[in-house]
């Protein structure tokens, strides 16, 4: 045998769990995402941009690509889309019976368009070395205060792919230090730092803690023989890194013991 690539069956539970997957004009990962949802157990359910019909699900993933060419900037298009309005408006609501606000994940493009919604602070400029960058990243886990990444132990590390031109996260003073002191920097670049983003940040999320937005894409690490070819736990066979896929199953188990 050269590689070993099965996979553990979720718990049948999960797939209660309904997770929307966003689609705009120039999207190109919500079939990536939706596969992450899968395999992790869930059941992902697919969301049009035009639409304002969240279809009764329990998380939204803004997944990457480049929507509407990245005109303008990058996601401030996609940002007045129908959904995402109604995306915002469920993500911010205080819920019926204490219920928790609407669970999003923004990967990539998604993180951009959540920043350009104001979902999440700061913005997306391009790279400093204003070139397209694509490698395995290796990432710290810095807070385990969100539904996406409760599974984690702080400070433990990942390896998911990394793939963008304009992934440098830029804010302010003052947002960096209310980010650093509030704990809300989710994930961080381990070694070098890929595109210049301000304290190595690569993830963030808000202050509910429900809104996370991360640039590298943990749905290209969910399955064995087609991930990263090496993993927060060392060297992988046959690009065997499945780091990624945690982060899904995460969320699924924080909604099914809530």
């Amino acid at each position: 045998m050269i590689a070993d690539l099965r996979q553990d069956a979720p718990d049948s539970r999960l797939a209660e769990v309904r997770v929307g997957v966003v689609t705009f004009p120039g999207t190109l990962d919500e079939r990536d995402a939706a596969r992450a949802v899968r395999l992790a157990g869930g059941t992902p359910v697919p969301l049009w941009y035009q639409d304002s019909d969240l279809r009764d699900v329990d998380a939204v993933v803004v997944p990457g690509g480049f929507s509407y060419g990245d005109y303008l900037r990058a996601g401030a298009i996609a940002a007045k889309a129908p959904m995402m309005a109604e995306v915002a408006r469920a993500a911010t609501a205080e819920g019926t019976s204490g219920s928790a606000p609407l669970p999003v994940l923004g990967i990539c493009n998604g993180f951009q368009v959540l920043t350009e919604t104001h979902l999440l602070p700061g913005s997306m400029i391009k790279n400093d070395h204003l070139k397209f960058l694509c490698r395995d990243q290796r990432l710290a886990v810095e807070s385990t205060a969100t539904p996406w990444t409760a599974d984690f132990e702080a400070g433990e590390e990942i390896v998911v792919p990394l793939k963008n031109q304009d992934g440098q996260y830029v804010a302010d003073a003052r947002t960096l230090e209310a980010l650093e002191a509030e704990g809300r920097v989710v994930f961080r670049y381990v070694g070098e730092n890929p595109n210049g983003s301000r304290n190595g940040i690569a993830g963030v999320a808000n202050a509910r803690g429900n809104v996370v937005g991360l640039m590298p894409h943990p749905e290209h690490a969910v399955e064995p023989g087609f991930g990263a070819s090496s993993s927060g736990r060392g060297d992988v066979a046959m690009r065997s890194g499945t780091d990624g896929l945690r982060i899904f199953s995460s969320l699924l188990h924080q909604l099914v013991s809530a």
